[in-house]
């Protein structure tokens, strides 16, 4: 693969998120900032939900600003190609923690725990002798909120929570409404956590945002600040004509653009002109929410600056998974497709990469990941049989040996039917998906191929044009060794497609 990992020369952190695309040159890999003899990093985990890889400034968002974001990358790390490998929130969630795909951990749909008895890498931590703590939107086990296995303390909430006013588990002792704004209340609970240690053990702590999961609510102060930005459906949600036919059947339906979109459109389907302004509030609406995360960003920078722990703190910004905004004629995520399953990875921590000599890391990451990576940062004992890899040595402009290609999954829901089951390899250049039928018979659906060099957008399906026969051929073969080395060597097994519907689904599972 031709992409490496480059190192920046240092910029200002004002010009830092509108030059990053083009300042990357070569220089010799700078040296990193151990910590004092002795001394552990502690870990700040920000998990958002539903953020797609471009809701970022310094990813070359064109009216979301995130300044404080932008300032970890600008001392940091910067992960331009990272994915999760299901981009739905329970089995993205849990793969973060296990370091292994969904078809491994069993955590398949939104309404399956993690299982017990599988190690996380804050179990891992807990054993070396971390403090570890999560607090806000758990997000496996729908109506379990109570304390789960690897946390000292652990507050969280059933279901999805709410942007104001959210009843809150505090450790299974007490269970209370905390009233505010959700990513302000969270917020407020880690630095009071945080600020509350007696001992001088490092420390895990992991944020668990709403925010920006439908249904969207941005704080008062946010609410117009995007009020003066055209919004318009993407043009690929017009060019259809080459796509599989589930791409039209689902264009009115609970996940389309002529649907509810989460209840911004009360009268649907709506194929007016004039229906796309529901559109286009929803989309403004999903920047606001993501105006308080950057806030609560900066809040935590701050705290950890004033009680000198900063940079000695490994800092991880990321989210589940992505989130399509219309493209393909398509809301919420789910499919293989880039918004979808491509996500933001902002990490800062001068034990990997000095603060004056931010990277940008090119290579291909997933939320495989995290969990190796973390462990190997923190020096403890690694998570037996993992899929994925540390990016440690990635941040440290060694990318000898890593990763060509990712694998994706997803597997029918009956209870949200409008995405069939999905498979699909990327490449740095490729994407290939296909969509097996469940029972082993030949697949019904159009496969996919894109040219993601020429095509970002992956509005050209290539699948049918005979000059890329070969290149099929192959990127399925790899698929399939891929899907055969991920399962361990046994059967693909996955729900029977049966079908995109055109109902509602449930309102408490919404």
């Amino acid at each position: 693969m031709d992409d490496v990992t480059v190192p920046l020369r240092p910029i200002a952190l004002l010009l830092f998120a509108l030059s990053l695309a083009g300042c990357a040159q070569y220089e010799a890999p700078a040296k990193a900032e151990p910590a004092a003899a002795g001394r552990r990093p502690n870990v700040l985990f920000i998990l958002t939900d539903d953020q797609r890889f471009d809701a970022l400034s310094c990813m070359g968002h064109p009216h979301l600003k995130t300044p404080h974001i932008d300032r970890l990358a600008a001392e940091g790390l910067l992960f331009r190609n990272h994915f999760c490998t299901t981009s739905l929130c329970s089995p993205s969630r849990a793969s973060i923690l296990s370091g292994l795909y969904a078809r491994t951990h069993g955590v398949s749909n939104n309404f399956t725990e993690y299982p017990a008895g599988l190690v996380s890498f804050p179990m891992r931590l807990q054993e070396a002798g971390y403090e570890t703590a999560y607090v806000g939107k758990w997000h496996m086990g729908e109506d379990n909120d109570e304390p789960r296995p690897g946390f000292d303390h652990f507050v969280t909430h059933k279901g999805q929570g709410k942007y104001f006013d959210t009843e809150f588990n505090f450790d299974g002792a007490e269970r209370r409404v905390v009233e505010g704004y959700y990513t302000t209340v969270v917020t407020d609970m880690a630095m009071e956590w945080i600020g509350a240690r007696k001992g001088d053990e490092p420390w895990l702590m992991m944020i668990g945002h709403k925010a920006p999961h439908s249904f969207y609510v941005p704080e008062e102060q946010h609410r117009h600040a995007f009020d003066d930005v055209a919004v318009d459906y993407p043009a690929s949600a017009f060019r259809l004509d080459d796509k599989p036919a589930w791409f039209r059947k689902r264009l009115d339906t609970w996940h389309g653009i002529y649907g509810p979109l989460f209840d911004w459109r009360k009268d649907f389907p709506d194929r007016s002109p004039e229906g796309v302004e529901a559109f286009a509030r929803m989309v403004r609406a999903y920047w606001g929410t993501l105006l308080s995360v950057d806030e609560s960003v900066g809040r935590i920078y701050r705290f950890l600056e004033e009680r000198g722990e900063l940079d000695n703190t490994l800092i991880v910004f990321t989210s589940d998974n992505g989130l399509l905004e219309g493209e393909h004629g398509m809301v919420d995520k789910r499919t293989g497709h880039e918004p979808s399953i491509r996500i933001p990875l902002v990490v800062r921590y001068p034990g990997l990469t000095p603060a004056d000599r931010p990277r940008v890391v090119e290579e291909l990451t997933a939320t495989i990941d995290f969990a190796p990576s973390i462990l190997d940062v923190c020096g403890a004992p690694p998570l037996e049989s993992v899929h994925g890899a540390s990016w440690k040595r990635l941040a440290q402009g060694d990318a000898e040996g890593w990763r060509q290609s990712l694998y994706y999954e997803y597997d029918y829901e009956h209870q949200f039917p409008y995405t069939p089951n999905v498979r699909a390899l990327r490449t740095g250049r490729w994407k290939y998906i296909r969509y097996p039928h469940g029972d082993g018979s030949p697949d019904r659906h159009m496969a996919e191929l894109y040219d993601l060099e020429a095509d970002p957008d992956e509005t050209r399906n290539l699948i049918a044009d005979p000059a890329y026969a070969g290149r099929v051929a192959e990127l399925r073969r790899e698929l399939d060794a891929v899907i055969a080395a991920a399962h361990d060597g046994g059967p693909d097994e996955m729900p029977l497609d049966q079908g995109i519907q055109s109902g509602l689904p449930e309102e408490s599972i919404r």
